[in-house]
C-alpha cells in the first residue's frame, strides 16, 4: 500500500524523532512511504481561531498534494480529525471521492485496523501510563469514552500489547482532559495548567517511568508541567515505542 506520510508542523519543528519514527515504523510493517517535501500545516490553528479563509488555502494545498497516495497517515489524532471533519466545509466543490479527507488515517488506528500487523519486533522494558487525548477518544474511537458506560477497548493498548517488555498502566480518569485543547491553552492559560498538573499528577500515581500517547500535543503540554515543576516521570510518544528495536 503507498501511503503518504503527513507529518504535522509542530512535530516537524519540535518533535521530528516523532516523524522519523512514524515513517521507520511504517515502512517496517510493509508499507511503501512517501514523505511530500513541500507539506505545510493543514489548516488547523487557523480555522480554530476563526480564519476561514486562511485555512482554506492550506487546506487546498494539502489537498492537492496528497492526491496520488492509497492512504495518509499522520501521527496526530487533532491533525487528521480536523482534516476529516474540517475540509469538506472548507473545499470549494467538495468531492468525497476526491478528497484527502476519506483516505487520511491517524497512524495508531491504520496500523490497528489496516495494517494488523501480527507482531512488531518492539522492544521497551518500562512502565508507561497511557494518555488517552480528547480527539483520539471522542472523534476518532481510539478507546471508548468513560461517559457512554460501554465495555471499555484501546486500540493503543492493543498495540503496546506487542512490545516486548512493556508494563502498561492508565491513571484514574483514564480519558479526561489535560488541558491543552490548543486555542484554550492560550486563551485560558490558568485553567489549562492547572488541569494539566491534575493529569500529570494522576500519571504519577500509576508508578510509571514515562506518559504516552498519539498526540505530541498532549505530551508537549503534560512535558511543560514536568519540566517545570521538576517531576520525576518522562513523556514519549507512542511511535517511538512502536517502532523500539529490539
Amino acid at each position: 500500500m503507498k501511503v503518504g506520510l503527513f507529518i504535522p508542523c509542530y512535530i516537524n519543528a519540535i518533535y521530528p524523532e516523532v516523524g522519523r519514527a512514524s515513517c521507520e515504523l511504517l515502512r517496517r510493517v510493509g508499507c511503501e512511504v512517501d514523505y511530500p517535501l513541500d507539506q505545510t500545516c493543514c489548516g488547523q490553528p487557523m480555522a480554530n481561531a476563526g480564519f476561514e479563509r486562511d485555512a482554506r488555502a492550506m487546506a487546498e494545498r494539502m489537498n492537492a498534494l496528497f492526491d496520488k497516495y492509497d492512504y495518509v497517515v499522520g501521527p496526530s489524532a487533532s491533525c487528521v480529525v480536523f482534516v476529516r471533519e474540517g475540509y469538506p466545509h472548507l473545499l470549494k466543490d467538495y468531492r468525497e471521492h476526491a478528497c484527502v479527507d476519506a483516505r487520511i488515517w491517524e497512524i495508531c488506528e491504520f496500523l490497528h485496523d489496516v495494517v494488523k500487523p501480527a507482531r512488531l519486533d518492539a522492544r521497551f522494558p518500562h512502565k508507561v501510563s497511557l494518555h488517552n487525548s480528547c480527539h483520539g477518544v471522542r472523534r476518532m474511537d481510539l478507546s471508548s469514552p468513560s461517559e457512554l458506560h460501554v465495555p471499555y477497548h484501546s486500540k493503543l493498548r492493543d498495540l503496546l500489547a506487542m512490545v516486548d517488555g512493556i508494563e502498561v498502566a492508565e491513571p484514574e480518569r483514564r480519558d479526561e482532559c489535560c488541558g491543552f485543547g490548543g486555542m484554550f491553552s492560550a486563551e485560558e492559560g490558568a485553567v489549562s495548567v492547572a488541569m494539566g498538573r491534575a493529569k500529570v499528577s494522576r500519571h504519577m500515581a500509576t508508578g510509571a517511568e514515562y506518559i504516552t500517547g498519539a498526540d505530541s500535543s498532549c505530551l508537549m503540554h503534560m512535558q511543560g508541567v514536568i519540566d517545570h515543576d521538576k517531576l520525576p516521570i518522562k513523556t514519549i510518544h507512542i511511535v517511538e515505542i512502536l517502532n523500539s528495536s529490539l
